[in-house]
């Protein structure tokens, strides 16, 4: 009986800590349900001008995601999410800034923030050419087989996942020595739908800190301008340690549980100042541990160093109108810092056009907009990264220059770079080849395949 009472007891307290377990990671893990399902509703139907149940479809089906709810109101351009009735979280549309998640913040305050954006120039660019604008040659340049390469191009827009599950693939484009000779769309998508970069945001947020450095207004070798850090053992964070993933700080990117990353991203209202005030793990400049928290830093330290006045329009009056990118909508934070980890949106040509900036070595239309090195900086990885597959927010092809095997992508040439995002957002840059591919879609497919046979199309 003695025994029988024991094993109830110690049952009981089993139950008991596995409900506690349960609430407490319902807690911590509910709340990121719910935020990002309201965030990533609100930007596909208020900039997208998508229908919910397609995204709710294509975009939220997965689990745990799929335990959400989502509610859409355009009386206030808002979608508020939650699980089961808990866990409410509401993401609220501006127009010019795009979609944010309300936290921290009141949604007084938020919708109170005045962002000062340059105007977009009234042209038909339909009529001019490209790549400043859209009107596109009719010529296709010696070398290129159109058949091979629109075969390629169909495969990709009809491919699964490596696990068979349908990958939405809905933009493909390819720029051979400047020119777009390929381009295909999914339906109820064109070459007018903006699409979002998710991490590709990143190197949008790199290039603008080249931008600040050939205004000679940072220096990547200094010590990032971060008040947090002042007299602390992190005040000798190097931006290049931020733009190379080797900051030391203790962040886990990881979408799989609740972690630093998700935290940051749905339930934080000043994402930088979040991260900013992480402890090391490491020494800085030893471990390569890819962060988007380093982004948000260095999107703040772009809004630090131009002043708040200037801050709203500066990325677009400094670089992105300049290359004719004038799709692109940066979305930001609670507290105002656009998310350089994440949220851009823009069209499937603009992404090209980015890319092209790189290709040319940060020159646009006869003018220098990044330093002349940038580019060679950007592809040279730290020493800590022993893969050697990152740099200045962009991801490099790796090891291997003699040795495909040892390659990111093995068919792909050593002086690959891209930048990428989650669900297989591209913009691959092959300067050996004069290739720009850019892929937008919501599932990863093989690379690898699509990338071999747009090149066995190309004959240098």
């Amino acid at each position: 009986m003695r025994l029988q009472k024991m094993i109830l007891r110690v049952l009981c307290l089993m139950l008991l800590l596995l409900l506690a377990l349960g609430i407490w990671y319902a807690w911590r893990a509910l709340p990121i349900i719910s935020g990002f399902g309201a965030k990533n509703m609100a930007s596909a139907v208020y900039l997208q001008h998508r229908d919910p149940a397609s995204v709710l479809r294509e975009e939220l089906a997965f689990f745990p995601v799929s335990l959400g709810s989502f509610t859409v109101n355009k009386e206030d351009s808002s979608v508020t999410g939650s699980v089961w009735g808990l866990a409410k979280r509401k993401a609220i549309y501006r127009a010019g800034v795009g979609c944010t998640l309300v936290n921290d913040l009141t949604e007084t305050a938020i919708r109170n923030q005045q962002f000062n954006l340059p105007a977009i120039p009234a042209q038909n660019r339909d009529s001019i050419p490209w790549p400043y604008g859209d009107k596109i040659a009719d010529s296709i340049p010696a070398g290129v087989d159109t058949a091979a390469l629109q075969r390629a191009i169909d495969r990709v827009m009809l491919a699964n996942t490596k696990k068979g599950k349908p990958a939405f693939t809905r933009a493909f484009l390819v720029v051979y020595d400047g020119k777009i000779i390929g381009e295909r769309y999914a339906p109820g998508f064109d070459k007018n739908s903006v699409m979002i970069g998710w991490s590709m945001s990143k190197s949008l947020t790199a290039a603008v800190i080249g931008v600040l450095t050939k205004a000679g207004k940072l220096n990547p070798d200094a010590p990032a301008p971060v008040p947090e850090w002042k007299n602390t053992n992190k005040e000798k964070i190097t931006l290049r340690q931020l733009l190379q993933q080797t900051s030391g700080l203790d962040f886990a990117e990881d979408y799989g549980s609740p972690s630093e990353a998700t935290d940051m991203l749905f339930k934080r209202g000043d994402m930088a100042a979040f991260t900013a005030n992480l402890p090391l793990k490491f020494q800085p400049g030893t471990i390569f541990n890819y962060s988007s928290g380093n982004a948000n830093i260095l999107s703040r330290i772009i809004r630090h160093t131009v002043g708040d006045a200037a801050y709203a329009a500066f990325p677009y009056q400094a670089l992105f109108h300049k290359i004719n990118m004038y799709s692109l909508c940066l979305e930001p934070d609670a507290s105002g810092t656009y998310i350089g980890s994440s949220y851009s949106y823009a069209t499937a040509r603009d992404f090209a056009r980015f890319g092209l900036l790189y290709y040319n070595n940060g020159q646009w239309n006869g003018e220098q907009l990044l330093p002349e090195n940038w580019v060679r900086e950007t592809v040279k990885p730290a020493a800590a990264n022993k893969q050697q597959r990152y740099g200045y927010q962009f991801w490099l092809n790796g090891i291997g220059d003699k040795d495909p095997a040892k390659r990111w992508f093995p068919d792909a040439p050593a002086d690959m770079f891209f930048a990428d995002g989650f669900g297989g957002q591209n913009i691959f840059i092959i300067p050996s080849r004069k290739l720009i591919v850019v892929r937008l879609g919501v599932n990863t497919i093989d690379e690898n395949k699509y990338l071999k046979e747009v090149m066995q199309a190309i004959k240098n």
